[in-house]
Order: structure tokens, then C-alpha cells, then sequence
């Protein structure tokens, strides 16, 4: 694999429009050993021999050393670190010394628990008879047949499970669980980092209620958590699971030398304000890797758009090489495990040259060394997108990586400013365990599991009191005075009520038509109007699914399997009042906020937009009700003297105002981990609570998860890319690479480029001060 050669070869290709906007070289990096301080046991050494195992990288062994010392450790490292020897060596050197050591491993899906399970049944298939080859472990989630969950409750060493059977399965049921939790060694929660925004504040609460219980039971685990690189992994696993680990970093394995190379479409008019399609590209640039033999994995967001790139590619291999066309396949996370496993096998072994995937194949499927990948679109994280590039070039074999940049502001930040890609530390992983919205669904879970007490507000931290409060008050946890504890009065379990992938008042429940209504997945009521509304095209593992009707009442949306070959975007309107200031910051020439808002959203409509060639294919009306929650937001007075010098000029002050909002919300996920469906905003020349002109930028959660505390803290830095990426684009008066927003209500109406470059440039900050 030449990296060079093949980037060489393409430019050299009639499609080639100086699309390579940049390319980054990074160096070899040689492998570091270390040894541990005591040998293993010698069944165990003997097995990771047999498995190829010799040596420990030194991050291995720093996180080893750290367990046996007693401490909880968190790895974060690169893909193909050798993370999963981190717990898998300390786990089975513990059980094969203390046959009643127990191991709970958590995974955020169930296809990745069955992956590590095979893995872990290779290494201790080297275990010899009366040596740990009799270590009862499994899977237990929701396909375990019920024959066999009570042998597995009484007999397994390891068990592997995910958050959601947590919840639901083991700790409402903690009383036939009494010997596995009494003696409960380890916690292992595997892609620390997928564990963010709404889901990860669940997980976090759901943890608190394993370690009550385990208290309970008179065991306290050691948590071992590994994560891809973050800004935070320290932080993120002490919120995650209230504990306060050592936090292991500096990668000892070996990484061969990577090509990365920025694609960014060329335009396509001479306004400069649209490019060529960035999937296009992608099936161009797929196609060209096959014929030169480069084995490579495609990532796109959704199926059908990595099945369209799959059949572009065909149809351009079969006009020249169409004994190369069975060699490329798709993969999601669709596919049965047998079919699934087949498409690795074929990639491992070379008997496929490509394959175009969605995020399925992005965590812990080892798939071999592959030469290259190509990533169609920023993935949402850099941790994700240095995932899917890890992909290729194992060990020290040199590889390519390629991000194909779509038309939207972070994209084209990153297009333009390939040092804050390459150069800059990771986001940070957001979750708020503290979120009262949370705690008022799972406290009651708790007190079912056991009767909470005051002692429980240092456990759940500083909601509790008033999650409490309104527990109490609305009579669903009832005080016993003379015990100092709050019980649950009622006989059902709370838990099966409560969905962890949601955070609103009620859930709703997205049912498939075409499978006598099975459900695919809960979703929060709060974001229901504007994830699946009638008409919507709803994402489900990759696969696409129409929405037809929406019962809010009911708490359910109806979905059809629907290939439309569209997306669809949903505009909206939102109203946003302040309840209480929380902190203030002075900055350089105004002053910002961050508290609590009252936020009122209502869907107007939605846009239908290609896959492939993201034209738009319409408009469509919408009547949806408004919705109103409190949360968490960032917001910042804009000095009201500044709309007159704006007028002298010709420029519209609210123009500018709405542009900056747009672009702003557009780049907060540079500096947190999250979405830009998941955050919101309103820009206004004069709001009703203060009568100034101010910007918001809020929570799309009721309660909040992190995301504008995030922002507000990094308010200075958020401005400059913002003024950056707005300064930058090549567009004459705006664009969706700039200032326009998908889901604007107001058809992205007003917006003054100009006037958004002169209101940045003269609030971006000297240096921030902090104040109450």
C-alpha cells in the first residue's frame, strides 16, 4: 500500500477538481513493552501464548498493575490498542484464583457482547481441562432463552450484558441475583465513550443503583472502562459510574505510517454556494480503491446511502473491470449475525475488496488489516472518526484514510482548518446523572430494588432532594418517619416503565407496520414532533422507515419499511424565556449566561431532501402541537447600540444575528460530543425578559445533559470558529456550508452574512473572566 502513489493516481484522473483539500502524514510509531511485576498464572499465560499473546504493551500493563493495586482504571487508547486484554487478563486471573470471582461486562449494543464473547471464548479456549477450560460464561440480554438464565444466574463466572438488561432484567430482580452480586469482583463497561448526551445520564444512574445494591450484598467492584480517545475520559467515567478512576492515556502499541486526506466536493455553481454531492464522491473514490486492489470499508451514515454508493461503485466497475463487481458488498447492522459474519470473513480473507457500511462495522469487529477507509461525512465525534480510519492499517502496515466532507458548517470548518482536526484534543463526553427528569424515573426503580434513605443523596447527588420532593408530593414514594426511608407502595416494577434512551415526561414507542407492530426503539416525547412526525423518514440501525402517523397521546408512531432514496428535515419554531441566571461570565465586550430556560418547540413543517444528490425534492406543511420543557442553555446580550452601526452599513442587525445563531449551533459539536438536532436556539433584536438583543443556544433535553454548560465554558472559543468558518466560506452572502440551517423555521429567513462577520468580530473576547 502506497498512499502516496494512489493520491498521486487521482489526481491525475479526469474527475479530479483540487478536491484534495489536505493531507496529513502520520509517522510510524513503534510498539512499547513493559513486564508485569508478578508473573500470571500459568494456565492463563499458557492460553495467551497459544492466542499469540507474548508480550503486554505498556498500557496493558500500567491498567493491569492499576487493578491489581485495587484501583478502578479507565483506557483510553486507539483502536486496535489491545483494550479488551486490559480486562479480560485481570478478570481471568482473578477467577482462576477464586472460583467464586464474579464479572459483569457491559456493552452498549448486543451484536458487540457476542464479538467479545467469542474473543474471550478463543483465549480461554487454550485453558486445559481442570485449568479454567470449565469457567461457565455467556451473553445475558434479551434473545437469552429463559431455560437457560437461572443456570447462568447460579454458575457463570462472566457474565455479558448491556445497560438496557441492567435496568430492566438483573437489578429489579437483584434477589435471584444474591450470589453473583455477594460476589461481584468487576464491572467492565466497554465503549465508555458511546455512553454520552441522554443515554449515557441514564447509564450513570443505572450504575449508582448496581453499586447500592452491591453495597447491599456486601461486594464493591472494581469498574474497569475502556473508551476511544476523548478530552475527558478521567471525568467522563468518575460521572459515568461515581467513582474516581486512573485514567491510562499514552498508547503503547504500534501504528504503521497514515496517510489521512481531506476530499471536500467541488462547487457546482458560480455562486459558490452548492458542490458536487459528497456521496457521489465517495462511490468514485470506493470504485478507484477496488481497481487498484485496496481493500477498504466505506462508512456512511445511513444504509441506503451506503447501498447507493455501492451500487454507483458497481456501475462504474462493471464499464471497466466487471470481474471486480462481486467483490465489493454492503454491511449494517441489519443483517442477520450469519450474514454479518460472512461479509467479515470475506474482508478478512480478501475474497472482498470494499465494502460500503454504515457505524456497524465503526466498534470493537475486528475485520483484519485493511489498506483504507473512507469516511462519507464527519461521523458526529472525532473519537468516531478516528474509530472508522483505525479500521485500516493494523500494526505497522501503512494505510489511508479519506473524510469526504458533506456541505454543513463543521464539515467545511474542518476542511478549512485541518489543524483543529489533527492537532486540537478530542471533544469531551457530556452526561448530567444530576438531570431531575432522570432521578424521578429511576429513583422509584430504586426503592423497589431497596428502601432509599437520606445516605442516598450522596449517591445520586444533587437532584436527589428535589426529585425526591416531587416524588413524595405526586404519591409515588410514600415516607416512613419512623424508619427515615422512603419505599415504592406499589407491587409493579417501576423499571419496565422507564426507557433509558429517552428523557421526556412519557416515551413513545416506534412501531413497525410490517411486523405486526414490534417495536424498533423508544424515543424521547419531548424530541418525538421533530424526530417522527407524519411524513417523517425515521433512521433505525441504518435502515429507513417512513413515519405514518403520530399519537403523542398514546405515547406510539407507526413506521413502514420505506427504501425512499430521500431524508427528510424537520423546520421548526421555538420560543425560549429565562427562568434563573445561573452564572455569568464577563467577556470582552458584553456579558454571557448559563441557567435554566423555559423552551417552547413547535414543528411547522419538513423538507424532503435526496440521498445521493442532496437535492431538494420539497416542502410540506406540518401541524404539530408546541411542546414546552425547561432545560439547560447558554445565551449572551448583544450591546443594543450595535443594530444602528449595522443599518449605516446596509447590513441587517437581526440578520446577522440569526446567521451567527445558525453557525454557532452548527459548531458546538467541535467541542462536545453531540448533535446538532440535539441543541437549539432562538436570536432576537429585543427578548421579552430583558429587552436587549440576545442570542440562546439550549438543551434539546428537558433537564439538560451537559451540552450548554459545555459551550458556555468554551463561549470564546466556540465564537473565533464560528467567526472562522463564516469568514472562510467562499459563498458571497451565505450557504449551507456557512450560515443556513436545515431546520430553521423561518426558511432561513433573515440572514446577513456580513452583518454575522461584524457582530463576531467584535464580540470575540480578549480573555474571558468568571463570575457569580
Amino acid at each position: 500500500m502506497d498512499p502516496a502513489a494512489f493520491l498521486g493516481h487521482l489526481r491525475d484522473q479526469p474527475f479530479y477538481k483540487g478536491q484534495l483539500e489536505h493531507i496529513e502524514r502520520l509517522p510510524a510509531r513503534r510498539p512499547r513493552y513493559a513486564r508485569l511485576s508478578h508473573p500470571l498464572p500459568a494456565p492463563l499465560d499458557a492460553a495467551l501464548k497459544t492466542a499469540g499473546v507474548r508480550r503486554f504493551f505498556r498500557h496493558q500493563v500500567q491498567a493491569i498493575e492499576a487493578v491489581r493495586n485495587g484501583e478502578h482504571v479507565v483506557v483510553a487508547t486507539g483502536t486496535a490498542s489491545g483494550k479488551t486484554l486490559v480486562y479480560n487478563v485481570p478478570v481471568m486471573e482473578a477467577v482462576l484464583l477464586d472460583r467464586s470471582a464474579r464479572a459483569l461486562y457491559l456493552f452498549p449494543t448486543k451484536a458487540l457482547a457476542q464479538d467479545q464473547l467469542r474473543a474471550l471464548k478463543e483465549l480461554t479456549g487454550g485453558l486445559s481441562a481442570g485449568s479454567g477450560a470449565d469457567i461457565v460464561m455467556d451473553t445475558y440480554d434479551g434473545d437469552t432463552p429463559q431455560s437457560a438464565r437461572a443456570r447462568l444466574r447460579q454458575r457463570a463466572a462472566i457474565i455479558l450484558s448491556n445497560p438496557d438488561m441492567l435496568h430492566l432484567g438483573i437489578l429489579p430482580n437483584h434477589q435471584l441475583w444474591v450470589d453473583f452480586l455477594s460476589n461481584l469482583r468487576f464491572v467492565i463497561v466497554d465503549e465508555a465513550h458511546a455512553y454520552r448526551g441522554v443515554f449515557g445520564s441514564h447509564v450513570a444512574v443505572v450504575i449508582r443503583r448496581l453499586k447500592r445494591l452491591c453495597e447491599l450484598y456486601g461486594s464493591s467492584p472494581c469498574f474497569i472502562c475502556c473508551s476511544a480517545t476523548i478530552a475527558n475520559p478521567g471525568q467522563h467515567v468518575e460521572r459515568l459510574t461515581g467513582i474516581r478512576p486512573t485514567a491510562i492515556t499514552d498508547d503503547g502499541s504500534p501504528r504503521g505510517p497514515k496517510v489521512f486526506a481531506l476530499w471536500n466536493p467541488p462547487f457546482v455553481d458560480r455562486r459558490r454556494t452548492s458542490r458536487r454531492s459528497a456521496n457521489g464522491e465517495a462511490a468514485t473514490l470506493f470504485a478507484e480503491m477496488v481497481r487498484h486492489g485496496l481493500r477498504n470499508i466505506t462508512f456512511a451514515k445511513a444504509r441506503v446511502v451506503a447501498e447507493l454508493v455501492l451500487r454507483y461503485a458497481r456501475e462504474s466497475l462493471g464499464k471497466t473491470d466487471p470481474q471486480l463487481k462481486s467483490r465489493v458488498a454492503a454491511y449494517r447492522a441489519g443483517y442477520l449475525a450469519g450474514d454479518r459474519r460472512q461479509i467479515e470473513r470475506a474482508l478478512f480473507g480478501g475474497q472482498l475488496i470494499g465494502v460500503a457500511a454504515t457505524s456497524a462495522l465503526e466498534l470493537g469487529v475486528d475485520v483484519g488489516g485493511l489498506d483504507a477507509t473512507i469516511s462519507v461525512g464527519f461521523p458526529g465525534t472525532i473519537a468516531s472518526l478516528w474509530q472508522q480510519a483505525g479500521r485500516a492499517g493494523r500494526g505497522s502496515k501503512a494505510s489511508l484514510a479519506m473524510f469526504v466532507g458533506l456541505d454543513d458548517p463543521l464539515d467545511q470548518y474542518f476542511m478549512r482548518h485541518p489543524k483543529e482536526l489533527f492537532g486540537r484534543p478530542h471533544e469531551h463526553a457530556l452526561i448530567n446523572p444530576d438531570n431531575v427528569y432522570i432521578l424521578e424515573k429511576h429513583l422509584p426503580c430504586a426503592a423497589r430494588e431497596h428502601p432509599l434513605s437520606s445516605a442516598d443523596e450522596a449517591r445520586f447527588g444533587p437532584g436527589f432532594v428535589k426529585a425526591m420532593i416531587r416524588l413524595e408530593q405526586g404519591g409515588v414514594l410514600i415516607y416512613r418517619p419512623e424508619q427515615d426511608r422512603w419505599y415504592y407502595p406499589g407491587r409493579a416494577y417501576p423499571a419496565q416503565d422507564v426507557s433509558i434512551r429517552s428523557i421526556g415526561g412519557r416515551s413513545v414507542a416506534l412501531l413497525d407496520e410490517a411486523q405486526d407492530l414490534r417495536q424498533l426503539e423508544e424515543i424521547d416525547s419531548a424530541t418525538a414532533p421533530a424526530r417522527a412526525h407524519p411524513g417523517a423518514v425515521y433512521l433505525h440501525q441504518g435502515e429507513s422507515y417512513l413515519v405514518t402517523a403520530l399519537d403523542l397521546e398514546a405515547g406510539r408512531a407507526l413506521l413502514r419499511p420505506a427504501p425512499t432514496g430521500y431524508y427528510t428535515q424537520p423546520r421548526e419554531l421555538s420560543d425560549v424565556r429565562i427562568v434563573q441566571s445561573e452564572q455569568h461570565r464577563l467577556m470582552h465586550s458584553t456579558l454571557a449566561y448559563w441557567g435554566t430556560v423555559r423552551v417552547t418547540r413547535q414543528v411547522i413543517g419538513f423538507r424532503r431532501v435526496r440521498q445521493y444528490s442532496e437535492a431538494i425534492l420539497g416542502d410540506e406543511p406540518l401541524d404539530m402541537p408546541a411542546l414546552t420543557f425547561e432545560t439547560r442553555a447558554l445565551w449572551w446580550d448583544v450591546p443594543l447600540e450595535w443594530g444602528p452601526r449595522l443599518t449605516r452599513r446596509g447590513w441587517e442587525f437581526l440578520g446577522g444575528l440569526h446567521a451567527l445563531e445558525h453557525a454557532a449551533i452548527g459548531l458546538l459539536p467541535l467541542f462536545a460530543m453531540c448533535d446538532r438536532w440535539d441543541i437549539g436556539g432562538l436570536s432576537t433584536a429585543n427578548h421579552p425578559d430583558t429587552g436587549q438583543p440576545q442570542v440562546f443556544i439550549y438543551d434539546g433535553h428537558p433537564g439538560g445533559v451537559g451540552i450548554a454548560e459545555q459551550g458556555f465554558s468554551l463561549l470564546d472559543q466556540l465564537w473565533r470558529a464560528t467567526l472562522e468558518t463564516i469568514k472562510s466560506c467562499a459563498c458571497y452572502d451565505g450557504c449551507p456550508s456557512c450560515i443556513q440551517s436545515p431546520k430553521c423555521g423561518n426558511n432561513n429567513h433573515p440572514l446577513d452574512k456580513r452583518a454575522a462577520i461584524w457582530i463576531l468580530e467584535s464580540l470575540c473576547p480578549r480573555k474571558g473572566l468568571w463570575a457569580r
